[in-house]
């Protein structure tokens, strides 16, 4: 008689699925990020823009442009006055304007204001040559109009002067200049008896003052004043400083 198989503890074990011990499962191949997209080459910046004149500067030939159209309309107008005077004031007496307080009077004047150094003529085209030549050499780094316009202003007044010392009587660079504005007195008593052209060098010379004393320089910048047109940062401005605190795992 055979005996029946012993059924074991008596308690039904739950059934598990496990896996294989083996290599675990793929969890599937990522999808395909694909090539990444070409940078390619920047795209051109174009043709670099001209650097923008500075606040205050004016372009150089602008600057010079605006020299010669002063200094020329001068020479222009003290030529022309004084061809007028010669013809229109020769052997007659003073012409009295204003009540007065304005004469013309021909006169010719061999020196500078109130015919100081007369008996040195030849010195004072020596003095004006170098003065034109002194505002040509400016103007090669001119870059301020009010600039402009004062060197024009003494650079047209010298010219129109230095025309008298060479090319009129008594002769070359001894020529006398022609004056025909008296202020105040007929027979400049009061103030010299001046022309356009002294008119002109003096008004030249009083901007220029103001100018300088204003600070502001032939090349367009001005004493004081930032290059760059801003302000310049405090001397104690500390820069602000991040600091990045990493705390160890």
């Amino acid at each position: 008689m055979t005996a029946a198989p012993t059924p074991g503890s008596g308690r039904a074990e739950p059934v598990r699925d496990t896996a294989p011990a083996g290599d675990p499962a793929p969890a599937g191949d990522p999808a395909p990020a694909g090539d990444p997209a070409p940078a390619g080459d920047p795209a051109p910046a174009g043709d670099t823009a001209p650097a923008a004149t500075p606040e205050g500067r004016t372009p150089p030939r602008r600057a010079v442009t605006v020299l010669a159209v002063v200094a020329l309309t001068l020479l222009a107008a003290d030529l022309a006055t004084k061809h007028l005077a010669l013809v229109n004031l020769s052997d007659r007496e003073p012409v009295r304007l204003l009540g007065g307080a304005v004469y013309l009077n021909l006169t010719r004047n061999s020196g500078a204001a109130w015919s100081i150094g007369a008996d040195h003529t030849w010195v004072f085209p020596l003095i004006t040559i170098g003065v034109v030549g002194w505002i040509l050499w400016m103007a090669l780094r001119l870059r301020s109009l009010p600039w402009a316009i004062s060197l024009g202003l003494v650079l047209g007044g010298a010219l129109g002067n230095l025309m008298d010392r060479i090319f009129r009587a008594p002769g070359w660079f001894v020529g006398h200049v022609v004056d025909m504005v008296s202020l105040f007195d007929p027979y400049g008593r009061v103030w010299p008896v001046f022309n356009v052209a002294d008119s002109a060098l003096v008004s030249g010379v009083i901007l220029a003052v103001l100018l300088e004393l204003t600070g502001r320089q032939r090349d367009g910048s001005r004493v004081g004043a930032d290059a760059t047109g801003t302000d310049a940062a405090p001397a104690d401005a500390t820069p602000a400083v991040t600091t990045d605190r990493r705390e160890s795992a």
